[in-house]
């Protein structure tokens, strides 16, 4: 098990260090950040000052080495947009991001499961056709036109929640429920699937001659050994929402990072992006070992 740890662990730095290159040349490709942020009237002499200042007529490798020697120190540099250090705003935006990724994926988990479960018990059955029916609805549906929906019917029509902002626990009602419904349609699936499967299992036939009963049978007996692929999508979706929801975040005027990566690259806010890009994968890095360490606990094939 932690051979297999160190191995992940070694792998994903290797995946950073490429990420941090591919990100870093690419981000230079855009355009000089000194005639977006500058008036359209500033002199050359004011777009070379600014240069000068944040660094940006250095040779390119040299601004990679510099930006590698700095990362290292954890210092991202400043957003050249709000003057401030990079990886404070990227925090900011976290702080938003992280408690509604958090919400979601505990809803989701714990439906999926639920229902996934139920509707695997009696295959073929109204509630199983009413949870695959949903479930491939909400796996398909594009989350703009969702959010788009959602807005106009619950904001606009019923006047039931706010169309923008975070001043209320009303406002993070729509931006869950739209992050919600693809996310749950995928690991119902799985679940459902996955638990079909332990169901037709040996052990869980001698359990049911043996008289255990049908909630004690899905939830005590065979519910842990079809985890390990409801795991996987699990992960899958929760590095999505890490990454950002920004399509949601952006129609709902959400200040979490998805908005804010958005925003950074239309403005050329090169430090911004690359903290953000940088904190996500490490956080996406560590939620990975988490799943690595959690099929060890549910299958010792694994851990030994």
């Amino acid at each position: 098990m932690t051979k297999m740890i160190g191995q992940r662990a070694i792998a994903s730095l290797l995946s950073l260090l490429g990420l941090m290159i591919l990100v870093f040349f690419l981000s230079r490709l855009t355009g000089d950040p000194a005639v977006l942020f500058l008036p359209i009237d500033a002199t050359e002499a004011m777009k070379q000052q600014f240069r000068t200042l944040h660094g940006l007529d250095l040779p390119l490798i040299e601004q990679f080495a510099r930006y590698v020697w700095d990362l290292l120190h954890l210092d991202f540099g400043e957003s050249l947009r709000k003057a401030r250090p990079a990886i404070d705003v990227v925090l900011e935006a976290y702080a938003w991001t992280l408690p509604l990724a958090l919400i979601t994926m505990g809803l989701v988990v714990t439906s999926a499961i639920i229902l996934g479960s139920l509707a695997a018990f009696k295959v073929g059955g109204f509630f199983d056709r009413l949870v695959s029916i949903i479930s491939l609805i909400g796996a398909s549906a594009p989350d703009f036109w969702i959010a788009i929906v959602a807005i106009v019917v619950f904001s606009i029509g019923l006047g039931w929640v706010p169309t923008s902002g975070v001043g209320t626990p009303l406002h993070w009602v729509l931006p869950i429920a739209v992050l919600f419904i693809r996310p749950f349609g995928l690991v119902v699936q799985v679940v459902r699937g996955s638990m079909i499967s332990a169901l037709g299992a040996p052990y869980v036939k001698t359990a049911r001659a043996k008289g255990v009963k049908n909630l004690p049978l899905i939830f005590v007996h065979t519910l842990r050994n079809g985890m390990l692929p409801v795991i996987t999508v699990i992960g899958d979706q929760a590095a999505a929402l890490l990454n950002g929801a920004v399509i949601v975040e952006t129609i709902f005027g959400f200040p979490g990072v998805g908005k804010l990566m958005i925003d950074s690259i239309l403005q050329r806010d090169f430090n911004v992006v690359l903290a953000a890009i940088m904190v996500t994968a490490v956080a996406i890095f560590i939620m990975n070992i988490l799943i690595d360490v959690a099929y060890g606990l549910l299958d010792p094939r694994i851990r030994n």
